[in-house]
């Protein structure tokens, strides 16, 4: 009797052993799933107008916030806008209205300006344009002035690169300039960083890009006296203009919407939008609706 007692005993402790083993291996799975719950992941993807403020904003959000893991990517607007409809990212970042793009339902996306971006054309130095007409800047990107002795310039022929269709940043250059106009067909590009080589280093070369990538090694000429700057963005002056939008499927989560207040504040918009080439969306003196259309605000 006391034999069987004692086996029945060992059984029972090993029993238990096991039954304790289950329940610690539960309670790891379960901290594991909760620390793992903890941290966030939000995916900006589209304008690279847009994009090196995101970047920068996001890495320094992240310092005060380390379990919210940003990513930034670039692509176009037409792209970020297709996306977050399609709930393949978290912000689809834009350089246009969700209305201007074809293919968007623009009712099922909430829009968050938190920029304001300048757009000017650029040459390469050599060509011996400093300013042009609005109407002398249409001939060019439709074909009809090829070269630029024939808007004051030297006698060198105009080499133009487009953006890629899908650009914010060209729906808004076109918007302004050419004004329903056809555009020339030429080589395009969908990166404001590429251009911006592009016509640095391409003799008799015309393009665009956002304020932000205008460097000494390139010319941002005025349009009929007036200079492409802060200033005369503000007022309506300088009228190739565009607000920066970050866009969510629906109203954000929580921690989305932290971020996107973070992008508000004046951590970014009194310091790193200045010092990053936009205009924070606070300093506008006028407001542009989806249609185009500008008023004093």
């Amino acid at each position: 009797m006391k034999k069987r007692s004692f086996f029945s005993a060992i059984v029972a402790l090993s029993a238990m052993g096991v039954l304790l083993a289950g329940c610690g291996s539960n309670s790891a799975s379960s901290s594991k799933k909760s620390s793992s719950s903890s941290n966030v992941k939000i995916t900006a993807v589209g304008s690279t107008a847009l994009q090196p403020l995101v970047e920068q904003a996001a890495s320094n959000y992240q310092k005060d916030n380390s379990k919210v893991n940003i990513s930034v990517q670039g692509g176009g607007s037409g792209t970020g806008l297709s996306q977050v409809q399609q709930g393949a990212v978290t912000i689809g970042n834009s350089d246009i209205f969700a209305e201007q793009q074809t293919g968007i339902k623009a009712k099922e996306l909430v829009d968050h300006k938190v920029a304001v971006v300048g757009m000017t054309p650029v040459v390469n130095k050599g060509v011996g344009v400093k300013n042009l007409t609005m109407s002398q800047l249409k001939n060019i990107f439709t074909g009809k002035v090829t070269n630029w002795k024939q808007v004051g310039g030297k006698n060198l022929k105009i080499n133009v690169v487009n953006r890629v269709s899908g650009s914010g940043t060209r729906a808004t250059f076109e918007g302004a300039v050419l004004e329903g106009a056809k555009a020339i067909k030429t080589q395009e590009q969908d990166s404001n960083g590429t251009v911006q080589k592009i016509v640095s280093s391409t003799p008799g070369t015309i393009s665009y890009l956002a304020f932000s990538y205008v460097n000494s090694k390139i010319e941002a000429p005025s349009i009929n006296g007036v200079k492409p700057d802060d200033q005369n963005v503000e007022n309506n002056k300088w009228k190739i203009w565009s607000y920066e939008h970050m866009y969510t499927k629906g109203q954000p989560n929580a921690a989305t919407k932290k971020f996107l207040n973070y992008m508000d504040s004046g951590k970014v918009q009194n310091s790193l939008v200045q010092k990053l080439g936009y205009i924070s969306i606070h300093d506008m003196k006028v407001q542009k609706n989806a249609s185009g259309a500008v008023t004093t605000k």
